[in-house]
């Protein structure tokens, strides 16, 4: 079963000259096969004129599904060495477009694949890298009083919170990793006086910052 699985946060954009060709290479989270295909449309649309618009992603969480173009560029020199840089730095729902325009000077087939590999793997090291775990999602109520020293204590356990509501008592819905529940949920008691009511609702996979 899987319990966890890394990922990327949001969209990474950077560009680099090599040998007098411009390569753009832009990365983001997808978490299926259609947002793939929408985002490389998007990334070839916003790139219409230029020369290539090569990618690889991998689309599921296991690993499984994954695909690659070499975009025009000779076979084997562009999609399938990004698709082994994201690989490399195990990442999944991850998507990578380098975007070429040619500058006249041939790189050669050993020098295309170091261009694209380069280029996704100095993309990728730029990103936001986020830790897809089994999260708890906790319903956490207390009184005003104790509303400061309660997102105090989120803050030092890097729970995620969610959602805030203030009626006549104040409802966080907070997420914390599932293997740290019963530890978040005894020490939150302790650090309140008992003066909190913690609620389970639901477990699911949530991206946490590394």
């Amino acid at each position: 079963m899987l319990e966890k699985y890394l990922s990327v946060a949001g969209e990474t954009f950077t560009e680099k000259i090599i040998e007098k060709s411009k390569f753009i290479t832009t990365s983001r989270h997808i978490t299926s096969e259609d947002e793939a295909k929408e985002f490389i449309a998007e990334v070839s649309k916003k790139y219409r004129d230029a020369t290539h618009n090569c990618y690889a992603y991998i689309s599921d969480k296991f690993g499984n599904f994954l695909r690659f173009s070499d975009d025009g560029e000779p076979q084997g020199t562009a999609g399938m060495p990004i698709l082994e840089v994201i690989k490399s730095k195990r990442l999944v729902e991850a998507a990578v477009v380098v975007t070429r325009y040619f500058g006249g000077v041939k790189l050669g087939a050993g020098g295309l694949v170091r261009a694209y590999s380069g280029c996704a793997a100095e993309n990728l090291d730029a990103t936001q890298k986020v830790l897809y775990e089994t999260c708890s999602e906790l319903k956490v109520t207390v009184d005003y009083p104790l509303v400061d020293a309660a997102l105090r204590f989120f803050g030092e356990v890097n729970a995620g919170v969610i959602n805030s509501g203030y009626l006549n008592e104040v409802i966080f819905t907070v997420v914390i990793k599932r293997v740290e529940k019963d530890g978040f949920v005894s020490t939150l008691k302790n650090r309140l006086c008992g003066k909190v009511k913690i609620e389970k609702s639901r477990e699911y996979f949530f991206p946490f910052k590394i």
